[in-house]
């Protein structure tokens, strides 16, 4: 699907009875260019029949951690076993929620199995992901069990002092649990994990539904990134930090050589595609074609929380992939999702969507 086509397919979604030349009107194009539009989405099998009748939608489905987030901002340089003056708020969080909602935010079907537990944090989480368009009928509820929670305190400059999180409850999730969940695992265009979840229950996903269905993980912290190391040639996609990278290659990394060379032994290993993120220097791609791209983006001239950063730029690669970008929009549109990440108070930024990315990477590229 070209970004022109995609562009008139999201229009038909949002108003199917609309008239073509409506829609040339809303892209400032002729109606006669919508006419080629359309009967090329049809001829892709995008559009079915009479009245612009739409497929079933191609979606993403999350499995892993869903929890409330707080966060503590300092107004001034952090004083260690000290009460430090600052704000504080609470939003609901965990990596794979936070990219199942980006993509929501960005139009993208998606549905999120997660565990939760039975207290008032659970309806907090679930009552945040309906409202943002996520499908949270799959998850599952352990009785008697908080749900899971992160803390993190960030320095005056919006960046993370020290976090600490309780994600028990997600420990619980089985294999068994996954596999009643099957005919919805099974339909999804890509599944998008962290590596929060049980070591059985990551390898499961990856045997059971990997061969089928690409699969696309978060190490979350280099802790996290150990339970990757036996099990990365199975996964489709990688998205670590420098220090995860270290951890699941077994290379210090201090140059773009050895990132390069980091980067080669997991491929080689069988991972298809690595976006290792490099903070203010951008991202380094590489996969097993052998393209190599090292992008970065204008910096802010003020980060106001960098815990989001990263789970927009997760949601935006899997989106550009749900919808066919090619490599080099990949990796800008990831790129200024981050960016539109971090320059918000919260987790997430409610104003996320494909505009304020384009409009950023006009501004930044």
């Amino acid at each position: 699907m070209t970004q022109r086509e995609r562009e008139i397919y999201e229009i038909i979604r949002d108003m199917p009875m609309i008239e073509q030349s409506e829609i040339a009107q809303k892209l400032n194009i002729t109606r006669s260019s919508v006419a080629v539009h359309i009967t090329n989405l049809q001829k892709k099998g995008y559009i079915l029949g009479r009245g612009y009748l739409l497929k079933e939608q191609d979606y993403i489905i999350g499995i892993g951690a869903a929890n409330v987030d707080i966060h503590g901002k300092s107004k001034k340089s952090i004083i260690l076993r000290d009460s430090n003056p600052g704000n504080m708020n609470s939003s609901a969080g965990g990596v794979t929620r936070n990219v199942s909602e980006n993509l929501a935010r960005l139009g993208a079907p998606v549905r999120l199995i997660t565990a939760l537990g039975d207290d008032i944090y659970a309806d907090q989480i679930r009552n945040e992901c309906t409202a943002a368009g996520i499908d949270f009928s799959h998850s599952m509820v352990v009785e008697r069990h908080p749900s899971s929670t992160y803390i993190s305190i960030l320095d005056e400059n919006g960046d993370m002092f020290v976090a600490m999180s309780d994600m028990s409850v997600l420990q619980r999730m089985s294999m068994e649990f996954l596999k009643s969940k099957s005919g919805i695992i099974s339909g999804a265009k890509f599944i998008t994990c962290d590596a929060g979840l049980p070591e059985e229950v990551l390898e499961g996903i990856l045997d059971v539904y990997g061969s089928q269905t690409p699969v696309c993980i978060d190490p979350v912290s280099c802790t996290y990134a150990e339970k990757l190391k036996p099990i990365i040639g199975k996964v489709d996609t990688l998205k670590p930090n420098r220090m995860e990278m270290e951890v699941i290659s077994g290379i210090k990394i201090q140059n773009e050589t050895d990132l390069e060379r980091a980067s080669d032994v997991l491929l080689e290993k069988g991972l298809k595609h690595v976006y290792v993120s490099l903070g203010a220097d951008g991202c380094f791609y590489m996969n097993r074609d052998g393209v190599k791209i090292k992008r970065a983006l204008k910096p802010l001239d003020q980060m106001v929380n960098a815990t989001g950063g990263g789970d927009a730029f997760m949601a935006a690669v899997l989106y550009a992939r749900l919808y066919d970008f090619n490599v080099d929009e990949t990796v800008d549109f990831a790129l200024a999702a981050g960016v539109a990440a971090i320059s918000y108070k919260g987790t997430i930024n409610p104003n996320m969507s494909v505009s304020l990315i384009e409009k950023i990477l006009e501004e930044r590229k």
